[in-house]
């Protein structure tokens, strides 16, 4: 859904419920809800990624998943947002028994094509799951990409690398290909998911600039950086938002563009996110509206 409005790449479903129907999932399971739900600055990707128990366990039935599908369309919308792509990992939401197929078919119904739909793997999973995800998104139009989210842990059994074929598998499919890389790590992870898994775009990124190998890479190969100033501020990848890079790779030509990761966590809106960015220092008008064109351009479209 182009346009003239603001693009949001990076908006994952189970992190931007609205707050309402959350509690009202909640109390229909018997779940507490704490006042205060949502990230702070520095807790770091573990903790933030623990935060997503609370959501996850009120979005086991199809028909909440196809809820908060068409919520956040209907928040985008009103906020401005004309490109829209919602991500989330269905092999989360199967608790109670539901079919992969069924959750993801929820999705992509609650979507009804106002966004595409982004199926996320994880980090350490085995790379059957997304072999799985990729074989589901076949036959399902409103799937247009394939992600890897989360982050590296220490003992995982399986690496960036061993996710290979299933990217593979999603290019010949003519899904795209995004992959969380460099939020806060080493760059290295930047340009094994663009040379070994084929990623057109990159989710955070943030290291970007620490070796300029992975920077000419990126340039060479015209790769999208996903930024998410606020979300990168709470999970420590930086230390505030006045430091994000962003004005910085626009000046040196990296194609990037401001997503909200998470409205519901972050308490952020798109262009409460793009507000953010116009503050960063360095960053002009001209340069915000580059960004906001390298959204739009780098949605994915299924071939």
């Amino acid at each position: 859904m182009p346009g003239a409005g603001l693009p949001d790449l990076h908006r994952h479903l189970d992190g931007s419920l609205r707050r309402a129907t959350l509690d009202e999932l909640a109390a229909q399971a018997g779940i507490a809800v704490p006042a205060d739900v949502g990230f702070a600055a520095g807790m770091g990707l573990d903790r933030a990624l623990a935060c997503f128990e609370l959501t996850l366990s009120v979005l086991q039935d199809p028909a909440a998943v196809c809820r908060v599908a068409a919520e956040i369309c209907e928040d985008a919308a009103a906020g401005g947002v004309t490109t829209l792509e919602l991500r989330f990992a269905p092999q989360l939401h199967q608790r109670a028994g539901a079919a992969l197929g069924d959750i993801i078919d929820a999705a992509v119904d609650g979507l009804a094509g106002r966004a595409g739909l982004i199926l996320c793997g994880l980090y350490g999973e085995d790379p059957a799951v997304l072999a799985a995800l990729v074989a589901a998104a076949a036959s399902r139009p409103g799937v247009v990409g394939l992600d890897l989210a989360g982050g590296p842990v220490p003992g995982h059994t399986w690496d960036l690398a061993s996710y290979a074929p299933a990217f593979r598998r999603a290019a010949e499919l003519g899904l795209g290909r995004t992959v969380h890389a460099g939020e806060g790590r080493p760059p290295a992870e930047i340009a094994t998911a663009i040379e070994v898994l084929g990623a057109t775009r990159i989710g955070h990124g943030t290291t970007l600039l620490d070796d300029p190998r992975v920077l000419a890479l990126v340039l060479e190969r015209e790769v999208t950086i996903e930024a998410c100033p606020t979300s990168n501020v709470h999970t420590g990848a930086i230390a505030s938002i006045a430091e994000h890079p962003l004005p910085r790779w626009l000046a040196l030509g990296v194609c990037v563009c401001v997503n909200t990761d998470n409205t519901l966590f972050s308490r952020v809106t798109a262009a409460a996110e793009h507000a953010h960015a116009r503050a960063i220092p360095g960053m002009t008008d001209e340069r915000l509206a580059r960004a906001v064109a390298h959204g739009h351009a780098a949605a994915f479209t299924r071939r």
